[in-house]
């Protein structure tokens, strides 16, 4: 597929991230608007509001848009998804005949805060890197035992915490937990010291299913709404005291964060790709025949609070073992509810190479071997004033579908009454 031309000129630049071939979904303010849906183009948002407003736009007999959030729009359903993006696509394209009414509705991305763009219903993060699994359970089972018995079989995942999902920017306090150094008689309680990001990527879940009603592979990737990039933060040392036997809770509980684009499922189909090989074969409710990963690149960038900007990882979401559709279908698969608004994270997205590594867990070796991030520093675990940013970009002939960046510093960690 190649470029799709619009009137918005600055869309049409082949390393702009936001063409009209993407037309990504986010909720935005001003000084002056509420906080309210957009969709990016080039260098601008279209105000979908006041496009509703005007006339420009109607999915429903009743307003859509006038809330900050995309979810009533994800209650409309795969076809009205369709509809709308139709609709955008039609009204932004190059030689279209609503040029001069829509163009008053654009706002300045410079000019624009972010906020989330959705209601998180439910949060869920599965363990589907395989190389990630790997080199965790080497670090704390041995080679010869780093996968667990189920893992080639099962989307590993846990619940975690929607409340402290926040959007990009948001900052992130270092967590404060229970934890025992490996010769102390006891535990003690205080910041975090092993604090670490996560390279993952989210699937948001826009239909809904029935409790004790399963999905296939095909419907739960139906289901999907969009993505988004998430880093779900990890305290690697109070996650090492607390996770026996139910697994991770208050390691995992403090902050989860997330790109302000929500990339739609119908803007990354060019990308589509086969997963993994298998050496293992899967239980028929998880096969699949239609390619249901995504060609991807990801990377992670650190800057320190007074020296330089490195980056830590550069990796591909293909190196994903279980697909977002297969971890849907496998949360529902028990009779479990999807709901629109739940988000689905992936699990660290590592690849086969050092410098691919999704984590600083994984990157410094659980610590022993610190990484040079220039300027005569390393680091083995995060400090505070650090910045961690994520980026992802699928590549096409002549554009490009970005998601924005997924950023958060460090601050200090509160202290305890």
């Amino acid at each position: 597929m190649t470029l799709r031309k619009s009137w918005v000129e600055s869309a049409n630049d082949v390393a702009c991230p936001f063409p009209l071939n993407n037309l990504p979904y986010g909720v935005f303010s001003t000084n002056r608007l509420e906080p309210r849906c957009g969709v990016a183009i080039g260098d601008m948002i279209l105000d979908l509001c006041a496009a509703e407003e005007a006339g420009q736009l109607q999915l429903a007999e009743a307003p859509v848009f006038d809330v900050p959030y995309w979810n009533d729009v994800m209650e409309l359903g795969p076809e009205g998804w369709q509809i709308l993006r139709d609709r955008i696509e039609a009204l932004l394209a190059e030689g279209s005949t609503d040029q001069a009414a829509v163009a008053p509705l654009l706002v300045p991305m410079q000019d624009a805060r972010m906020h989330m763009p959705f209601v998180v219903a439910e949060f869920t993060d599965f363990y589907a890197g395989r190389h990630h699994a790997e080199n965790v359970g080497t670090m704390f089972r041995g080679a010869d035992n780093a996968l667990p018995a189920n893992w080639l079989h099962i989307p590993i995942g846990y619940n975690g915490r929607a409340s402290t999902v926040v959007v990009s920017g948001t900052d992130i306090l270092r967590p404060n937990g229970q934890t025992r150094a490996p010769d102390a008689e006891k535990p003690s309680f205080g910041p975090c010291a092993r604090l670490d990001f996560e390279l993952e990527l989210g699937a948001i879940v826009g239909s809904a299913s029935q409790m004790g009603a399963p999905v296939s592979v095909a419907q739960a990737d139906e289901m999907i709404f969009g993505y988004v990039l998430l880093n779900d933060w990890s305290a690697r040392d109070i996650q090492a005291w607390e996770y026996q036997p139910l697994g991770p809770f208050q390691a995992k509980a403090f902050a989860t964060s997330i790109s302000p684009w929500i990339v739609t499922r119908a803007a990354l189909e060019p990308f589509r790709t086969q997963g993994p090989d298998r050496d293992t074969p899967l239980l028929p409710y998880l096969e699949h025949s239609a390619p249901m990963f995504y060609d991807i690149d990801l990377s992670v960038t650190l800057q320190t609070e007074d020296g330089p900007t490195c980056t830590l990882t550069r990796t591909n979401s293909k190196a994903l073992y279980y697909a977002a559709a297969q971890q849907i279908a496998h949360h529902a698969s028990s009779g479990c509810a999807m709901t629109p608004g739940d988000l689905i994270g992936s699990g660290t997205i590592s690849g086969a190479q050092v410098h691919e590594r999704g984590s600083m867990l994984e990157l410094s070796w659980g610590g022993e071997t610190p990484v040079d991030i220039g300027d005569g520093q390393t680091r083995s675990f995060l400090l505070d004033g650090d910045t961690v940013t994520l980026h992802g970009t699928a590549k096409g002939k002549d554009y490009q579908i970005g998601f924005g960046t997924c950023t958060g510093t460090i601050r200090p960690a509160p202290i305890f009454p």
